[in-house]
């Protein structure tokens, strides 16, 4: 008696030739897959009320354009560019609107009101990690919001171990005198053994939405 071996995992690169095709179910798969990298490229750039809607448009937007991609091992890095350059499209689409908010640094109009709540707290550390270096804050939201490790953040991206490594050490070494900074500014109030990190892990994950 024999038993037929169990069912492979599919590969990007099957999903993505099925795709071409016209298999929404695979990708719907895809989808799976990179919905959190794709929400946390996002939040490291716009507002975070705007990410879920930008989301859904990243892969409206890449579902079209499959066929323009000519190493299908490579989907990943290729659409973390575009959902960067759906970021920038979203700035530039904005720019003239800010109001009020023009005399400010991006970093300053998005701080929120000192408070010792949990979700305002977690939004004061969004504030922190997005003013850090554009490399550093992408990789620690994928890990810190997104609950991504270093190897799923690497395969994902397409960035080597060793980069998401020492971007995810450089990046917390600049978060916690960020976090010491405010605390000792009064906008933060905690124990000098808490880095502020856990409050921050979930508040941003995407929303269970259907399938592009």
């Amino acid at each position: 008696m024999t038993t037929s071996p169990a069912p492979q995992p599919s590969t990007d690169a099957s999903l993505v030739l099925a795709a071409r095709e016209g298999d929404r179910a695979a990708f719907g798969g895809l989808y799976s897959r990179y919905a959190r990298m794709v929400h946390g490229i996002l939040l490291a750039r716009v507002p975070a009320p705007e990410v879920d809607d930008l989301v859904q448009d990243v892969f409206l937007r890449a579902m079209p354009r499959l066929r323009d991609l000519r190493d299908v091992s490579r989907f990943g890095p290729w659409l973390a560019a575009i959902t960067r350059n759906r970021a920038n499209d979203y700035h530039r689409q904005s720019r003239g609107t800010a109001g009020i908010t023009d005399s400010l640094s991006e970093d300053e109009a998005e701080l929120p009101a000192p408070s010792t709540a949990p979700d305002a707290e977690a939004s004061m550390i969004l504030a922190l990690v997005r003013s850090l270096p554009e490399a550093y804050r992408e990789t620690l939201i994928l890990r810190l919001a997104e609950g991504m490790t270093g190897p799923e953040i690497a395969a994902r991206t397409g960035l080597t171990p060793g980069s998401v490594r020492v971007n995810l050490h450089r990046g917390m070494q600049q978060l916690r005198e960020k976090l010491a900074q405010a605390s000792q500014a009064g906008t933060m109030q905690r124990d000098s053994r808490d880095p502020g990190i856990s409050v921050f892990q979930g508040k941003h994950a995407p929303r269970k939405r259907n399938e592009p």
